[in-house]
């Protein structure tokens, strides 16, 4: 007769305090740098099991700047190695957490690696450990402003030179503020000293120092969204009116709702389910209206033409780092190379979309060249009955500028110049056309 040995009945031993929350940004990590997740994307099933809020936010904190300061703990980890270990190895990744809780965040160093160690076993948690204490014991620091991935930083300095590169490891040190785009201009100046805000120009708001979004005021009366100042430009560009506009990939909604508090009848079509749910909500938040359509903008077309078409075409958003430093690290040239040919299509469809003496606004929250500055070339090129029409000086705040074709290209110098407080603002593409037969 066989005999089976006892079956265990010990459950499996618990994480210690502040572990699952260093597991889970371990597992954010591991999608964004090895599977291309984007960072808010890989948050919610990486944080499934951490029923805090409190801890989440941690989780996403931890992530974040892991990924702001990524290429700088890289150097100091291989500066302690005879080895590089390789870039997604579960050690490496270790190494990053703790690292960048004890030079960062402020986390005291017993406590950024007693929570990481049980993330690796065997060898490499040795590893781990004696990395670690040979970094801190070094007393190493990590620079005042970010480095940039190299593959980023070269490609950027061939785009637009060495001073944008720097300007850009800056940005990435600093905190973005938090601008708010008004539903009626004519508050800017009683909601601004309410806030405590600057206005860089009517219907914009600029925050530094905030409660948490939906606990402040105005929020629940609709009288506000947040949106990034670069933004708010393109439907800015086209301005107010009364006729129909076309809000093509619209979704999560900001330029629909700048469209339909500017007058328009706004149709906004997006092919993601999701996001057009955000849009619905803060419809109804701001008791503004507009006709949403789930389609694929590639296969769906309006019944007529449209007085003016606002394309804000998906891109590489490799413009809105500073928010989202994950695109530093998952966006590849061949995916902006994708991404272009994407765009191209979209842009000749929504050009048929415009009446005769219409407007069409493109716009990308890219620094890609390829995604903003050749794609319009490309498009004029095989469009003769299309112009550009020039952004005016008092179209934008004090301090940016258009080129001087016509077009505006924010870069992460602008509004951010050494000695100005202004801010920043995210990396955008944005031209104004007018379709003149």
């Amino acid at each position: 007769m066989q005999v089976r040995p006892p079956q265990s009945t010990a459950k499996p031993p618990e994480d210690a305090p502040g572990v699952p929350v260093r597991r889970a940004a371990l597992r954010v990590l591991d999608a964004v740098i090895r599977r291309g997740t984007p960072l808010e994307q890989a948050l919610g099933p990486a944080s499934r099991d951490i029923s805090r809020a409190d801890d989440r936010a941690l989780v996403h904190v931890i992530a974040a700047e892991t990924l702001r300061r990524m290429a700088d703990l890289d150097a100091l980890i291989d500066s302690a190695t005879q080895r590089p270990l390789p870039d997604d190895a579960k050690a490496r990744m270790a190494l990053r957490i703790a690292l960048v809780q004890a030079l960062a965040l402020g986390t005291p160093a017993h406590a950024a690696i007693s929570t990481v160690l049980p993330l690796v076993d065997g060898g490499p948690r040795k590893l781990v450990h004696g990395v670690f204490g040979t970094l801190v014991r070094g007393n190493v620091t990590l620079p005042e402003h970010p480095s940039l991935p190299m593959p980023v930083a070269l490609r950027w300095q061939a785009a637009w030179g060495d001073a944008m590169v720097t300007a850009a490891e800056r940005a990435l040190a600093v905190p973005p503020a938090l601008d708010l785009t008004l539903a009626d201009a004519a508050q800017t100046d009683d909601l601004a000293a309410r806030l405590n805000g600057v206005s860089l120009m009517p219907g914009h708001l600029r925050l530094a120092d905030h409660a948490a979004i939906p606990a402040m005021e105005g929020f629940g009366e609709g009288s506000w969204w947040v949106q990034d100042l670069a933004a708010s430009l393109p439907a800015r560009l086209i301005g107010r009116g009364e006729g129909h506009v076309l809000d093509i990939c619209a979704a999560p909604g900001g330029k629909t709702l700048q469209l339909a508090a500017g007058g328009w009848k706004v149709t906004a079509v997006d092919n993601n389910e999701s996001r057009l749910a955000r849009l619905r909500d803060n419809l109804e938040r701001t008791h503004l209206q507009a006709n949403i359509v789930t389609a694929d903008a590639l296969k769906w077309a309006p019944p007529a033409p449209a007085d003016a078409v606002l394309l804000d075409a998906p891109c590489s958003a490799t413009g809105i780092f500073r928010r989202h430093p994950d695109v530093l690290h998952r966006v590849l040239p061949s995916h902006i190379a994708e991404m272009a040919a994407l765009q191209t299509q979209l842009l000749a469809r929504a050009a048929d979309w415009v009446r005769p003496g219409g407007v069409l606004v493109y716009a990308v929250c890219s620094l890609e060249p390829a995604e903003g500055e050749a794609q319009l070339e490309a498009f004029l090129a095989s469009r003769a009955d299309f112009a550009i029409d020039r952004v005016l000086p008092d179209e934008l705040p004090v301090g940016m500028t258009a080129h001087p074709r016509g077009w505006l290209r924010t870069l992460p110098g602008t509004l951010s110049d050494p000695g100005s407080d202004l801010g920043g603002c995210d990396g955008f593409f944005i031209v104004r056309m007018m379709r003149t037969a």
